[in-house]
């Protein structure tokens, strides 16, 4: 099968990349209160696209455990490091956090902290627990790293019953080891059917393309997914934090990713987000329908 559709010019952002500035009454509120209280959104912190249409239906994403990651993953923007140590207070912090901007949805996400014995997963439990207690119609959503595939840990996230659980594959086998340089990509496999195995409600993962994968690997990967009793599948478009990181090696066209919707569909995906600009929390609360 032939490679994936591309722009002639890998260094110039096509059209369809091209973001309008987010407005409204809603997003210049929940801006103001960011602003006013210093609180940490991933939104705010990674420039994403779809800060404005998120913030706009109430959906913010959140990040745990610090801003050093114990990994190097190529394609990441996160600083790699020694992380500082772990903050208590945390939970109390991002749930006050959420009762402040009135989220109806909220994305919790963490940096990987392998270098501590539970992996961040009892911080994890708690934050949850916090923030269900301040925020009691907030449904949540948490986007967590594999924990090395460590059971025990998985199994704290599973016991708080958030409404969707998320682990990213991120790419495809052939790249996994020069995309996620620590990770594994049959042990993601491997935490994802063990969440649905466990009887959690609905899981989600995300991939990103332009990083030199093939269209035949990209459903390949998606396959994998679905065997896997994936619940709901992002995909996008890779695009370069930083001159250190891995190039784009093609930007897909908004054709190519409708194909893949439709593939995903018909594959049994109750949920496919597919386009350029699609990150692995958007429409995140559409995905409890």
């Amino acid at each position: 099968m032939s490679e994936t559709t591309t722009t002639t010019d890998k260094t110039k952002k096509p059209k369809w990349l091209r973001v309008k500035l987010p407005v409204g009454k809603k997003y210049t509120e929940l801006r103001g209160v960011v602003e006013k209280y210093k609180l940490n959104t991933i939104c705010t912190s990674g420039s994403c696209p779809n800060m404005g249409e998120c913030w706009t239906e109430g959906t913010a994403t959140f990040m745990i455990l610090g801003n050093i990651c114990t990994r190097s993953c190529g394609f990441c923007g996160v600083k790699t490091g020694r992380p500082e140590n772990v903050d208590w207070e945390e939970p109390e912090k991002v749930a006050r956090s959420i009762k402040l901007m009135k989220i109806k949805h909220a994305v919790i996400t963490s940096v990987d902290r392998d270098d501590i014995k539970d992996g961040g997963s009892i911080i994890w439990a708690e934050t949850i627990n916090a923030i269900r207690r301040a925020n009691p119609e907030t449904t949540l959503e948490t986007l967590i790293p594999d924990f090395q595939g460590n059971t025990a840990n998985i199994d704290r996230i599973l016991a708080v019953a958030p409404e969707v659980i998320s682990h990213n594959l991120e790419t495809v086998r052939r790249l996994t080891r020069e995309v996620r340089i620590q990770a594994k990509y049959d042990r993601s496999l491997e935490v994802l059917k063990y969440m649905k195995d466990q009887g959690q409600r609905r899981t989600k993962s995300g991939i990103m393309l332009g990083l030199g994968e093939t269209e035949e690997e990209v459903i390949e990967t998606m396959q994998d997914l679905a065997n896997a009793k994936v619940d709901i599948l992002t995909i996008g478009q890779y695009l370069q934090p930083s001159k250190k990181h891995l190039p784009v090696q093609a930007f897909i066209t908004p054709e190519q990713f409708d194909k893949y919707k439709q593939i995903g569909l018909k594959m049994g995906f109750r949920h496919v987000e597919s386009s350029a600009l699609v990150r692995s929390s958007y429409k995140a609360q559409k995905h409890l329908e």
